[in-house]
């Protein structure tokens, strides 16, 4: 096998990079672009200093246009913004949604209580992939499928792996994106039982600042 050739620098070699058994995956191909690994975070920093495929930017707080514009505009690589489904639902969702495929996002993602009409009438508005989040097994995830789904958010801690057995056990074909925690043998176990990708969640900036400070302190 040809060994790929790598390219960096001085100044870009301390990237936050996701596991490499990421890529044994089979991949969720969006307009041509095969994705992978998707990371985790709404920090524009981290975003621009990783080697994950994709973004995926959700966040505790009701969805704002200018979070997504600033996200979308920072980032250098597919983003996938988050437009409520829960608190913030119906008309509001669909506009932010629409909005973030005006301003260049290449998919949505859905809270886990979003009903399933919001998820109809959101694949009628706009032309980017829908994502909706699953949390358990007991999730309507026949009735998300029906309602025209594009892919599923699989964020269930311990369970994931079980959750997209039972997604992959009542369809084959549709795309699971999962959670894969940073062990490599809970991220195999989620793509065994049947993800196409592996979102990553990275270190926090003060984590990562961590390890410089170490350094800069025994200098």
């Amino acid at each position: 096998m040809i060994k790929v050739p790598s390219f960096g620098s001085k100044l870009r070699k301390n990237i936050v990079e996701v596991p490499e058994i990421i890529n044994s995956c089979s991949g969720i191909r969006v307009f041509g672009q095969l994705l992978k690994s998707f990371l985790f975070s709404t920090d524009v920093a981290i975003i621009r200093n990783t080697n994950a495929n994709a973004i995926i930017a959700v966040y505790p707080f009701t969805p704002q246009p200018l979070i997504s514009h600033a996200l979308i505009l920072a980032a250098d690589k597919p983003i996938f913004c988050g437009v409520g489904g829960g608190i913030t639902t119906g008309k509001r969702s669909v506009e932010l949604a629409m909005h973030a495929e005006f301003q260049g996002a290449l998919g949505v993602v859905l809270n886990k209580p979003t009903p399933n009409e919001l998820i109809e009438r959101l694949k009628l508005k706009i032309d980017i992939p829908v994502t909706i989040t699953i949390v358990s097994e007991k999730d309507d995830i026949k009735g998300r499928i029906a309602a025209g789904v594009d892919i599923f958010n699989v964020s269930g801690a311990g369970k994931t792996a079980d959750i997209v057995k039972r997604i992959r056990d009542i369809d084959s074909y549709i795309a699971i994106l999962a959670t894969g925690g940073h062990i490599e043998e809970d991220i195999i176990k989620t793509i065994e039982a049947g993800a196409n990708a592996i979102s990553y969640t990275p270190p926090s900036t003060s984590e990562l600042f961590k390890d410089i400070m170490l350094k800069y302190r025994s200098e």
